[in-house]
């Protein structure tokens, strides 16, 4: 499934209140417990992010106490005792085989020792497969056969939606939509590798001018400073914008394309001037790039709730207004 599918999922088993054990499969920096808190914080939960991999059965469990010649079980401070939350145990299957069992018991049974998780917790897991050259253990059989398994891989879509509310740098978004196979790239030969993860460190990191490839690696680093490198081509955005771009071309060359399709997008400052910007590319290009315009740009309207503001202009105009409507079609499918 997608990020996005497997966040509507998470939501809808908060919703109902359906407390069964869920594991998330994925490769490494693909966003899942970023997704798992923002699900907590939608619904106002608190998490507990426990990382089995570098604890020890005892962390877990408990240390024994003598109380009255018996010995007592007494747990960790870090385990739940009261409210709402998902207790998310990351990095499940990197936890060796003795860490395993002992969680297994909080799984099945949300309890271990003397201790039981409060009804409302979730008990949420996490983990890499074989495949993502992790260094994982094989889970046991009856484990495994208790959890809900979601499996989630990359997909440049959810990652753009997500990337729009979060800041991301126009150049960088640019890249991406012309080089999606970029988003993740897992090369075990090398410590530095492009992931959705990696790509929002290094949105951080080209904001101040510092060199992206110590996070994305040297390959993806270099493709970057190539595209950047086209953007003094780039049409005049602002006069599109102010709409004076009536004697502006769209682009021949497919980078180009992209660039200009997302940098109206992101530039506009307003509604009058996103107007603007959608009657241009109406205009002059093809039908594929309008779409890819207006998925970025509803998307940037949406999380400002200005949707519909930008709904009343593109009334007067019958053919922005026909695009405008087949759009919300495809959203409601």
């Amino acid at each position: 499934m997608t990020p996005e599918a497997l966040s509507r999922f998470l939501q809808r088993l908060v919703e109902h209140r359906l407390m069964f054990s869920t594991m998330i499969w994925g490769a490494p920096g693909i966003g899942k417990s970023s997704i798992v808190v923002q699900t907590a914080q939608a619904h106002d939960l608190d998490v507990i992010d426990l990382r089995l991999s570098q604890l020890a059965p005892t962390d877990l469990r408990g240390l024994p106490v003598a109380e009255h010649g018996v010995s007592r079980w007494y747990p960790p401070e870090f385990l739940p005792r009261e409210g709402r939350g998902i207790l998310f145990l990351d990095e499940l299957n990197l936890a060796p085989p003795a860490m395993q069992g002992m969680a297994q018991q909080l799984i099945l049974d949300r309890r271990i020792g003397s201790y039981a998780v409060p009804d409302g917790w979730f008990i949420w897991a996490a983990g890499n497969r074989k495949e993502d050259r992790a260094a994982v253990y094989d889970m046991p059989a009856p484990l495994a056969n208790r959890f809900i398994h979601l499996m989630v891989e990359p997909h440049f879509e959810s990652f753009k939606a997500y990337a729009l509310g979060h800041g991301i740098h126009e150049h960088l978004l640019a890249f991406l939509s012309f080089r999606p196979g970029l988003l993740h790239k897992l090369d075990p030969q090398q410590p530095a590798w492009p992931s959705p993860r990696s790509w929002m460190v290094a949105n951080d990191l080209y904001r101040v001018g510092l060199d992206i490839g110590s996070v994305v690696g040297a390959g993806a680093a270099a493709e970057f400073a190539s595209f950047v490198a086209l953007y003094h081509q780039l049409p005049d955005v602002a006069s599109i914008l102010n709409g004076n771009g009536g004697h502006i071309m769209f682009p021949s060359e497919p980078s180009l394309r992209y660039a200009i399709t997302i940098a109206l997008a992101m530039r506009a400052n307003g509604l009058q001037e996103s107007y603007r910007g959608f009657q241009w590319i109406a205009e002059k290009a093809t039908t594929e790039w309008v779409q890819l315009f207006v998925a970025d740009l509803f998307r940037l309207l949406r999380s400002r709730n200005e949707l519909n503001k930008l709904a009343a202009l593109v009334d007067r105009d019958p053919r922005l207004k026909k695009m405008f409507q087949e759009y919300m079609k495809l959203l409601t499918h």
